[in-house]
């Protein structure tokens, strides 16, 4: 796992470089996908997916 993890974490800061470089292109595209699918991969998943429920659930009980 610390393989897995130290890459999704060297993935992602390339993402972050490229796209404050304004240089979104395919390559960039590629390299956002591969982040995703490690990030999928990886211990904070759960973590991740937990958080993305909870502002769902956050934005779906507002009334407007």
């Amino acid at each position: 796992m610390v393989i897995s993890l130290s890459l999704v974490l060297l993935v992602g800061i390339v993402l972050v470089l490229m796209i404050r470089n304004g240089s979104i292109k395919w390559g960039p595209g590629l390299v956002a996908i591969l982040f995703g699918f490690l990030l999928a991969s990886s211990d904070l998943a759960p973590d991740i997916q937990d958080f993305l429920d909870s502002v769902a659930n956050a934005i779906s009980d507002i009334d407007l």
